[in-house]
């Protein structure tokens, strides 16, 4: 799907008139195109549904039977994003992912693309890490995936009930993380 810039910079002007502003003094004049170019660039994973952005980072490696198949963590993975229910930046944001390998790894920098590509929409926290695990599980072949998020909501933060210091963790667990509380403890040591 793609991001109809004309489209959003007509209601941007729309919105700074009903705010009783003039879209055409100094400072505003230009203000309806520089959202539209920055709504194409922060919600570009708005135009990719998660099997296409599956095939767009898959890249793999075939793992020797004899290597390692232990889990991998990638921790601390910095994205933002906008709640779609106050459009309402989601910031601070640390996603760690965990998964065991199946015969295969992904490429490393791969990990922080999807979180990175899955967080460019209108979301919720516990949707990002839903996308991110299926993702994960598509690319490696691994029903063993962790998605672990926490992140500030400026609808929590900025208005409402303004609390600065609140922070949301979501957590995804598939198959083994789900299963295994041996396996769950470790993960959550390994992310203090």
């Amino acid at each position: 799907m793609a991001i109809d810039k004309d489209a959003i910079k007509e209601h941007i002007r729309g919105i700074l008139v009903a705010l009783g502003d003039d879209p055409e003094r100094e400072g505003l004049k230009d203000t309806p195109d520089r959202v539209a170019r920055m709504y194409e660039e922060i919600f570009e994973g708005m135009k990719y549904t998660n099997d296409e952005i599956a095939d767009m980072f898959d890249k793999s490696f075939e793992l020797a039977s004899n290597d390692c198949q232990d889990m991998v963590l990638v921790k601390d993975i910095e994205v933002f994003s906008y709640c779609e229910h106050h459009m309402a930046l989601m910031y601070d944001m640390k996603v760690s992912v965990a998964y065991i390998p199946k015969g295969k790894v992904i490429g490393l920098s791969k990990v922080a693309r999807i979180a990175d590509m899955v967080a460019k929409r209108l979301q919720l926290q516990e949707r990002i890490g839903a996308d991110i695990a299926y993702i994960m599980s598509k690319v490696t072949g691994s029903m063993d995936v962790a998605v672990v998020i926490e992140g500030s909501h400026s609808c929590m933060t900025a208005r409402g009930i303004k609390n600065n210091s609140a922070k949301t963790l979501t957590t995804t667990l598939k198959g083994s993380f789900k299963e295994d509380a041996k396996l769950q403890n470790r993960l959550m040591m390994l992310l203090k």
